[in-house]
């Protein structure tokens, strides 16, 4: 019998109607001869009585909030979500029972709010299945060292799952959702968005990183370390889904790349703040040195960087827009930020070295309307920032223009 790795999110155990649901997907995993070991989120979403932001908003208003104890009430949301459902299924007739991620053997950091799992000791986990009884895993945490609970940050159940699956040696982690995989943009911008049958590891995490939700990148990034297989489905439909594995699919038998699979999908990242930076006139040459450490030590994560010799431009979300510039008052650096920006990102494991790209998509954006104020490229990515108000029509541009709206 093979393990798999079943992850239901907060929208598959969100209410009754989705719970059984996932029990059915579940059902048919044992019928099919398979071990099931089931991760979950928080049942819902903010203001949903047990999700995770509704839970937190219970202290918000202090000011004498503790990190460590706010991931201690983080984690009770999966907590009440592993015991439902394990009751469910015990309801079915299936052996089940809950763990926390203490229980299944996760080992964090200290970085509470954002933990990262050091190891995994699945014994329980399979002293569980010996048994014949299905673990339930409260997924978003795991302990310390010294025992305390730690949350693993936003898509932390995708994360769990992955980790578990590693640790035992599964033949698959499936990733339930309200989609029926990973789309070639976001549906809700451009209706006529196609699912992704089959992705490779990098344009996954690409993917994820730039503002695809459907699966954190944190997970992928562990997939692709263990070459553990990701199947991302739809809990509501019996559907295919998303494949994430080592696929070639965009180079023929010989391994040349073909043009026509050169883009895969494009995503959208809203809420950045682009800031235009100069070298102060007392400052010596390794300025933007001191100040990319300044802005690391502040916890401010850049993107989108360009660089010149006495200027620089970067983006950074906006929540992190003061953090930002307190650290350029304090370096008296002179900057102009520019918020209201997003960006717009083409993703393809082909792209790279095919010329024409980048031409024919300033031309498309041109001809739209859409003016494009930055850009940064990878072996894997094109990125524009533009202006938020633009974003919607430059995803659906280009999503016409590379041709990702037919089979």
């Amino acid at each position: 019998m093979g393990i798999i790795v079943q992850k239901f999110g907060g929208t598959s155990v969100r209410n009754i109607h989705a719970r059984r649901r996932a029990v059915q997907w579940i059902e048919q995993a044992v019928d099919q001869g398979n071990q099931p070991v089931v991760v979950v989120s928080a049942i819902g979403r903010a203001g949903d009585p047990y999700a995770t932001d509704t839970l937190l908003s219970l202290v918000t208003e202090f000011e004498s909030q503790s990190q460590q104890e706010n991931d201690l009430l983080a984690a009770s949301g999966e907590v009440i979500s592993a015991v439902v459902l394990a009751t469910m299924l015990r309801s079915a007739g299936l052996p089940a029972a809950a763990f926390t991620g203490g229980q299944t053997g996760i080992i964090t950091d200290e970085n509470f709010g954002d933990a990262r799992i050091l190891e995994v000791d699945p014994g329980a986990v399979r002293e569980s299945l010996q048994r014949g009884v299905i673990p339930v895993v409260a997924g978003f945490q795991g302990v310390t060292r010294q025992g305390a609970v730690a949350t693993l940050g936003r898509g932390g159940s995708d994360t769990t799952a992955v980790a578990l699956g590693a640790a035992l040696e599964a033949d698959r982690v499936e990733i339930y959702t309200d989609v029926d995989g990973i789309k070639t943009a976001d549906p809700q911008i451009v209706p006529e968005a196609r699912t992704i049958a089959r992705l490779d590891y990098d344009e996954a995490f690409q993917l994820a990183s730039l503002g695809a939700r459907v699966i954190h990148p944190r997970a992928v990034e562990l997939a692709r370390q263990f070459q553990m297989a990701l199947a991302i489905r739809s809990t509501f439909e019996d559907l295919p889904g998303t494949l994430v594995g080592n696929h070639d699919s965009y180079s023929d038998d010989w391994g040349r790349r073909r043009t026509e699979c050169s883009v895969t999908s494009i995503t959208q990242l809203n809420g950045l703040a682009l800031f235009d930076v100069k070298q102060p006139a007392a400052m010596r040459p390794g300025w933007l040195s001191d100040l990319f450490q300044e802005l690391g030590q502040a916890s401010v994560s850049v993107d989108l960087i360009n660089l010149f010799p006495h200027q620089g431009y970067f983006c950074v979300r906006e929540p992190l827009t003061a953090s930002t510039e307190s650290v350029l008052d304090r370096l008296q650096v002179p900057y102009q930020r520019f918020a209201n920006r997003s960006k717009v990102s083409v993703i393809g494991t082909a792209i790279q070295g095919l010329p024409g790209i980048v031409g024919s998509m300033m031309a498309a954006l041109a001809e739209a309307g859409v003016e494009v104020l930055q850009s940064a490229d990878s072996h894997l990515t094109v990125s524009l920032v533009v202006h938020s108000k633009s974003a919607n029509a430059a995803v659906t541009v280009l999503h016409h223009h590379f041709g990702l709206d037919h089979v």
